[in-house]
C-alpha cells in the first residue's frame, strides 16, 4: 500500500538522545540525593582501576627490594614509606587492590548464583522440598564461618587439578561464596514467596506456562533487585574476610601483595614503624566502607519504599 501511494513507511527509531538525557538526569539525581553513595562509587571505581591497571597509579615494582632502605617513613620518594624488605609500600597497596577486588567480586558472583538458585527454587516449589533446603540452610548458618573457610581452603590444597593444586584465590572465592550464599538464599526465598502470591503467576499457570517458564519469566526478574542489593553489600564483607585470612596466614602466598598480610607482617613493628600497618589498614577500611555506602545507596534506589529517603 505504501508503494502504491508513494509514501515510505515510517519506522520508529530508538530515542538515543532521550535515553542519554534520562541516564544523565538519573546520575545527577543520585549524586544530589546520595552523597555518601556517590563517594563510595568514586572510591570503588578508583580501586577497580587499581586492580585492573596498577601501572596507571605507580611505576614501581611492588616486589623490588632495597635492604638499605628498610622501614623508611613516608617521603616524597616513597609516599607511604617502605616495608621490612625495603619495598615501596604505596606500590604494594596499589597491587594489593588486585587481590582484594578480584576475591570480592568473585565471591559475589559465586554466592549470588548459588543463593539465587536455592532461594528461588525453594520458595517457588515449597512443600517438602522447601523444608529440606531450609534445613540445609540452617546447618550452613550454624557453621562457624572462619573455621569453615580455613578448613575448606586447606582441604582443597591437596586436591590436584590438572597436575597442580587449586589456586588459593579460587579456594577463597569458593569457600567464602558458599558460606555467604547460605544466608542470602533465605532473603531471596522470602522475595520469591512474595512474588509467587501475585495473581499474574496464577494467570500464567492458567494459560499453560510451565514451572520453569514462570520462574524464568516472572520470579527471577522480580527478585533481581534483592540479588543486586545483597551482592553490592557483600563485596565489602568479602574484602574484609580475605584480609582476615591473609592476616592469619591463609591468604595468597608471598611475595604477592595483600593488604591483610601487610598488616600481619607489621605486627612486630607497630612501635618503631607504625606506618607499615596504618596505610594497609586505611586501604581495607576505605574499601569496605565505600562498598557498604554504595550498596546502601543502591538499596535505596531499587527499593520503592526507600526511594524518597536520603
Amino acid at each position: 500500500m505504501a508503494a502504491e501511494t508513494g509514501v515510505l513507511p515510517q519506522y520508529a527509531l530508538p530515542d538515543v538522545p532521550g535515553r542519554v538525557t534520562r541516564v544523565r538526569r538519573a546520575l545527577l539525581r543520585f549524586v544530589r540525593t546520595k552523597p555518601l553513595g556517590t563517594f563510595g562509587a568514586a572510591v570503588v571505581i578508583v580501586f577497580i582501576l587499581m586492580a585492573a591497571f596498577p601501572g596507571l597509579f605507580t611505576s614501581r615494582d611492588p616486589d623490588l627490594q632495597f635492604l638499605s632502605e628498610r622501614k623508611l617513613g613516608p617521603s616524597g620518594e616513597h609516599w607511604f614509606g617502605t616495608d621490612q624488605l625495603g619495598r615501596d609500600l604505596y606500590a604494594r597497596i596499589v597491587y594489593g587492590a588486585r587481590t582484594s577486588i578480584l576475591i570480592g567480586f568473585g565471591v559475589v558472583v559465586v554466592s549470588a548464583a548459588i543463593a539465587t538458585f536455592m532461594g528461588v527454587i525453594s520458595g517457588y516449589f515449597g512443600g517438602w522440598f522447601d523444608i529440606a533446603v531450609q534445613r540445609l540452610v540452617d546447618i550452613g548458618i550454624a557453621l562457624p564461618g572462619l573455621i569453615f573457610i580455613i578448613l575448606f581452603v586447606t582441604s582443597l590444597r591437596d586436591v590436584p587439578v590438572q597436575g597442580s593444586e587449586v589456586p588459593v584465590i579460587l579456594r577463597i572465592i569458593l569457600s567464602v561464596g558458599l558460606l555467604v550464599s547460605v544466608g542470602s538464599s533465605r532473603v531471596i526465598r522470602s522475595a520469591a514467596l512474595t512474588v509467587k502470591q501475585n495473581q499474574y503467576i496464577e494467570a500464567a499457570r492458567v494459560v499453560g506456562a510451565g514451572d520453569w517458564r514462570i520462574i524464568r519469566s516472572h520470579i527471577l526478574p522480580n527478585v533481581l533487585a534483592v540479588v543486586i542489593v545483597g551482592a553490592s553489600i557483600q563485596i565489602g564483607g568479602a574484602v574484609l574476610i580475605e584480609s582476615s585470612l591473609a592476616f592469619l596466614g591463609y591468604g595468597v602466598p608471598p611475595p604477592t601483595a595483600s593488604w591483610g598480610r601487610m598488616i600481619s607482617d607489621a605486627r612486630q613493628e607497630l612501635v618503631h614503624a607504625p606506618h607499615l600497618a596504618i596505610f594497609p589498614g586505611l586501604a581495607i577500611f576505605l574499601a569496605v566502607y565505600s562498598f557498604n555506602m554504595l550498596g546502601d545507596a543502591i538499596r535505596d534506589v531499587l527499593d520503592p519504599r526507600l526511594r524518597g529517603s536520603r
